[in-house]
């Protein structure tokens, strides 16, 4: 069965009560449980710069305070895994948010950690974490422990946005068949894709940020999903615009949303409901 966006979500970005795990035991919400483990990484722009051969690689976890990391790290996934075990929405654990993981320290410090989750856990729920863009197949260190694939994934905005977008799709599936290569038969889902969208913009031919580039780029990653059958499920980057810090990257706030911070729906909104409703209710991807 496939695991879309409309009734699945990832912990870490929601305030941690109980009355939210409640409310999805009853109204059949899925939640991927994540430990707050997030910024695993010396910079975005030293991670990339490295990936691409233009900079010395830095490892995250060679550090001489990695035990000590380490040491809080399995404390936090003990104590998620203690509080929320009983839940019947928790359906999978995961261990880290788009860390580092392309350097030699990386297996090290993974594999207690998925482990633990495993021996915390009697019902062993499934095992994963999110995989930043310059993590990739080839030379990811961390994927071999998890027990499905979870990517966050932006090409056609941060990564060949604009009009780079027609080569977008192609870059796009080059990785997709570097994955089916080392999946060995594990399940991907994408638990982040998006576009920053005013909803006040509109134009043709569309432009970045106009609610007409939104749809565009969400066609072409849907095309991409539906052509691997591997890919079971799809969590959009996000359901709604939030406030961020001010920058020169966000224009008051992240505006990835299908819905505005006030909750009034953009154009994305009627074309995921389109796309979920199509689906027959004994749909099986």
């Amino acid at each position: 069965m496939k695991w879309i966006g409309a009734n699945c979500f990832r912990t870490s970005h929601y305030p941690y009560a109980e009355e939210l795990y409640q409310m999805a035991d009853e109204e059949g919400f899925l939640i991927i449980d994540e430990v707050p483990a997030v910024g695993f990484m010396e910079s975005t722009m030293n991670f990339l710069a490295a990936n691409q051969g233009t900079g010395k690689p830095v490892g995250y976890f060679e550090k001489e305070t990695t035990p000590k990391l380490l040491e809080n790290h399995k404390q936090a996934l003990t104590e998620m895994i203690t509080r929320d075990k009983n839940h019947a929405s928790v359906i999978a654990w995961s261990i880290l948010n788009e860390p580092q993981c392309t350097s030699e320290g990386t297996e090290a410090y993974f594999k207690p950690l998925f482990d633990l989750a495993h021996e915390l856990d009697v019902q062993k729920r499934p095992r994963t974490y999110a995989i930043v863009m310059m993590s990739l197949p080839h030379n990811s260190k961390g994927q071999q422990f998890a027990d499905f694939i979870s990517l966050n994934r932006y090409y056609g905005w941060y990564v060949m946005g604009g009009y780079g977008m027609v080569d977008a799709e192609a870059a796009f599936r080059k990785e997709m068949d570097g994955w089916a290569k080392v999946l060995n038969g594990r399940p991907m889902i994408f638990t982040e894709y998006g576009a920053d969208t005013l909803p006040s913009e509109h134009k043709l031919p569309s432009v970045m940020w106009s609610q007409e580039y939104q749809n565009e780029y969400l066609d072409m990653n849907h095309r991409v999903f539906d052509s691997y059958d591997f890919v079971q499920g799809e969590l959009v980057w996000n359901f709604a615009d939030f406030q961020t810090t001010e920058g020169i990257m966000r224009a008051n706030g992240n505006k990835k949303g299908i819905f505005t911070r006030q909750r009034q729906p953009k154009d994305a909104a009627f074309h995921f409901r389109a796309r979920w409703t199509s689906l027959p209710i004994d749909y099986k991807g």
